[in-house]
């Protein structure tokens, strides 16, 4: 496995096994946060994080301490005012992260077949749904109106519905946000298609793309799709350890940010101003130390190592994406074998980067099960997150490292493990209902 013999195998959608490379930076002694050294490795992370997610200069890019969350609250704080419309497309249990920053709720609902837009003001009266979690009673943090366009529990949703919600309330919507992958249900948006379908309908809305389970897995295209914020996190396809949010905006997100500023509108937040943190990433990007709140500096340097791996090494970042497919190919495939459906049902809808899956259908078995064999075995996954099924599923994750490194031989571990456990824990529950 990735770090010794006695170390379990982290199969989880992040945090993710490191690589070798990564490991030893991480375990540097720390450096002064205005050292030239540090500044340079600053500098040079901000360019290849940029060349990840395909953009060039002109887009600033913001690589802060904290989780992927803090990406969320830096779109809230800094391009939501009062009043602002937001179309949240909700694919499961991460869909609602970017509502609980923005919502200022209303009562008005609009149904779809299988999909629904909604805004609510009392949870009392919502339709039951099993792939919706409770909503929060209070959601008025930055002051939006939210509606949503929600899928089926492991579905997309679909662009038909998302331009028939675009076009009922022209040029009336702030923002879309989309969330690449699902971590909960591993459904994977086709966020080039939702871009063009925004930028047709509605071209002044700004697409906000959540990447936090997909960047370096999965192809994110920028600027050719056109998205206006791409934001993401270390802790997952991007191969550092957990602790930096990664922020790239467009020039006209920042045309945006910058009109609110000019209007004397300040930031919702003081942490997430960009106000405070967009004077700092120029000074870096200028190669200049600047301070506002001292860097996560040995997790920057990981990171910078991580980048590096992705950027200039050996295998190129299209070789990269094209071993995740295959490695999620042959794990999904052994999952059939032993009678698992994955929860994202749609064939061009699934991750590449984890798997979420139903344990068999077997009287009594549940997720636990699954989980304890593959413990037993030294591998770690994930239970689910979606409330009403979570008792019936398991998420694996497979990328960074895991895919790329020692020639996969993890990906090997993780079917192996599956396979083992899966088959076991179906022997022990057919043996106690055989004796029944």
């Amino acid at each position: 496995m990735s770090e010794s013999t006695s170390q379990k195998l982290l199969a989880i959608p992040g945090p993710i096994p490191l690589s070798p490379t990564v490991q030893r930076t991480l375990a540097l002694a720390p450096l002064s946060h205005v050292s030239p050294e540090f500044v340079k490795v600053f500098q040079e992370s901000l360019d290849m994080t940029r060349q990840v997610v395909h953009t060039t200069a002109t887009s600033p890019a913001l690589i802060l301490a904290g989780s992927g969350t803090l990406g969320w609250d830096q779109v809230g704080a800094n391009l939501v005012e009062p009043g602002d419309r937001v179309l949240v497309l909700h694919t499961g249990y991460f869909g609602d992260g970017f509502k609980e920053w923005c919502v200022h709720t209303l009562s008005i609902r609009l149904f779809f077949p299988l999909y629904y837009i909604h805004t609510h003001t009392h949870n009392q009266n919502r339709p039951t749904h099993p792939s919706i979690p409770p909503y929060p009673h209070s959601l008025e943090t930055y002051g939006a109106t939210v509606d949503v366009v929600q899928s089926i529990l492991g579905g997309t949703v679909k662009i038909a519905d998302i331009e028939s919600a675009l076009r009922k309330r022209p040029h009336y919507y702030k923002m879309v946000t989309i969330t690449h992958v699902d971590t909960s249900t591993g459904v994977l948006s086709d966020a080039r298609a939702i871009a063009a379908c925004v930028r047709r309908v509605s071209p002044g809305t700004l697409v906000i793309l959540d990447a936090v389970c997909s960047l370096a897995s999965e192809d994110v295209q920028m600027d050719a799709w056109g998205l206006d914020v791409v934001l993401s996190a270390s802790q997952k396809g991007l191969g550092a350890p957990p602790g930096l949010s990664i922020l790239v905006a467009s020039p006209r997100t920042m045309d945006v940010w910058t009109d609110r500023v000019k209007r004397g509108v300040k930031s919702g937040s003081y942490y997430s101003s960009w106000e405070k943190w967009i004077p700092i990433m120029r000074a870096y990007d200028q190669g200049k130390p600047a301070y506002f709140g001292t860097p996560a500096v040995n997790i920057l340097r990981a990171y910078h190592a991580s980048l590096s791996e992705i950027t200039k090494g050996p295998v190129s970042l299209s070789a990269r994406l094209q071993m995740h497919v295959e490695a999620s190919d042959r794990v999904k495939r052994a999952a059939e074998r032993l009678g698992m459906v994955q929860v994202a049902t749609e064939a061009g809808g699934r991750a590449h980067g984890m798997t979420a899956l139903y344990v068999p259908q077997v009287a009594g078995l549940t997720a636990a099960d699954v989980l304890g064999g593959v413990g037993r075995r030294g591998v770690v996954m994930a239970g689910g997150l979606v409330k009403e099924v979570k008792e019936r599923y398991i998420r694996i994750g497979h990328m960074g490292w895991s895919v790329v490194g020692e020639c996969g031989r993890d990906v090997d571990v993780v079917i192996k493990a599956l396979e083992e456990a899966v088959r076991e824990a179906v022997k022990s529950k057919s043996v106690v209902s055989a004796r029944l």
